[in-house]
C-alpha cells in the first residue's frame, strides 16, 4: 500500500488517457499488412500500435507476477527457518 502505490495507479491511469486520446486522434490512421510466419493481418495502424502497448503490459506483467510470487515464497521460507530456529 502507501504512496508508491498510489503513485503507480496515478501514473497508469494517465497512461490510459494518453492512449485512448491517441487512439481517437489517429483512428483515421491508413491500414497496414502484418507478416508473422505464415500469418498475414491487414489492421489498422492504431489497432496494432495499441495491440503492441497492450502485449507489452501483459508480458510486463507475466513477468512481475511471476518475480512477486517467488519473492513471497522466498519470504515465507526464511520466517519459517527464523521461527524454528530461534530459541
Amino acid at each position: 500500500g502507501g504512496k508508491p502505490m498510489q503513485f503507480f495507479y496515478w501514473l497508469v491511469f494517465l497512461m490510459a488517457i494518453g492512449i485512448a486520446i491517441f487512439a481517437v486522434q489517429n483512428s483515421s490512421a491508413p491500414s497496414v499488412i502484418i507478416k508473422f510466419l505464415i500469418w498475414k493481418f491487414e489492421t489498422s495502424l492504431v489497432y496494432t500500435i495499441l495491440g503492441s502497448i497492450v502485449l507489452g503490459v501483459l508480458l510486463t506483467l507475466l513477468f512481475w507476477i511471476q518475480r512477486a510470487i517467488g519473492a513471497a515464497v522466498r519470504k515465507k521460507e526464511l520466517n519459517k527457518k527464523n521461527h524454528l530456529s530461534s530459541p
